[in-house]
């Protein structure tokens, strides 16, 4: 496919900014959205809009049918073992949050310690921060040498017996630095202690299979690959996700509600309060198709 056909795909790049053609170079902060994600956003609208998981008509069921193809349309894409271990967010920052808050609240306490880079992005500090002034641990950083890489020898010092948490992207947003999240995560899992990665950079750039990383956590968001705004995916191991409390409150994460025991629903629905980001999961799986054509 030339560059011109590719173009074509994304009508923004008719427009003029100072008399010019629009040369858009910002995609580290959100791409551009091609026809068919458009297009398929106003089909929802014409043909399919409905809610899921709450009825039985027509639309409810192929509306639900749709999002959990979504939902094992991205299990697929990053080698996850489990759909069940898909959890649909609002976007990468919301998916550390949700670890930050749930994780925190279940196996950190006072004096324990986890592990950030000095190269996150602040979507990977700040929830952080918020957890520690709550749960009192200590936040240790790693930092990055002269050439933008980070001390891994620091990083050796930095693991012990109390680290519960290791947090890093697997791309700077900011330097473009790469990782080597494969030797952080093998590192970490030597001394029994999960790691996060931050993928809004990663997953764009890279194949990446999570099983075969081994990671504990994998963060992302759809519009960065050409979704709309508004999606994001966490994936997590099932032996965290079971043993971790909900993040939000409300329909779809409860089995049963009374006033005097509620039940909480099954993975993955235990994380997706509310009516959730249905479009934007639809128009994720649609990009995925192109990415892996």
């Amino acid at each position: 496919m030339s560059l011109e056909e590719i173009r074509k795909d994304f009508p923004i790049l008719e427009e003029k900014v100072n008399n010019k053609s629009l040369v858009y170079l910002d995609n580290a902060a959100t791409a551009q959205k091609p026809i068919q994600v458009i297009e398929a956003m106003m089909n929802y609208y014409l043909h399919l809009n409905s809610n899921v998981h709450r009825g039985v008509h027509t639309l409810s069921q192929k509306a639900t049918d749709e999002f959990e193809l979504a939902r094992k349309e991205v299990q697929n894409f990053i080698s996850a073992k489990e759909h069940e271990e898909i959890i649909f967010t609002r976007g990468t920052t919301e998916s550390i949050n949700l670890v930050a808050s749930s994780f925190c609240e279940k196996f950190i306490g006072k004096d324990d310690e986890i592990i950030v880079s000095e190269l996150e992005h602040h979507s990977n500090i700040v929830p952080w921060q918020l957890a520690q002034e709550k749960y009192k641990f200590k936040i240790n950083v790693l930092p990055f040498k002269d050439n933008g890489e980070l001390d891994l020898d620091v990083f050796k010092t930095l693991l012990n017996k109390k680290t519960k948490l290791v947090s890093v992207a697997h791309v700077s947003n900011a330097l473009g630095t790469i990782n080597p999240i494969k030797e952080i995560i093998d590192l970490s899992h030597k001394q029994g202690i999960p790691v996060l990665i931050d993928g809004a950079q990663g997953v764009p750039h890279f194949k990446v299979d999570v099983q075969d990383l081994d990671c504990d956590f994998y963060a992302f968001s759809g519009h960065k690959m050409y979704a709309p705004m508004g999606i994001g995916v966490l994936y997590g191991k099932r032996e965290y996700l079971d043993q971790m409390p909900p993040y939000h409150g409300g329909g779809e994460m409860i089995k049963d509600v009374s006033f005097e025991c509620t039940t909480y629903n099954d993975l993955p629905y235990k994380f997706e309060a509310g009516t959730p980001q249905y479009l934007m999961c639809l128009d994720l799986k649609l990009q995925l198709n192109i990415y892996t054509r």
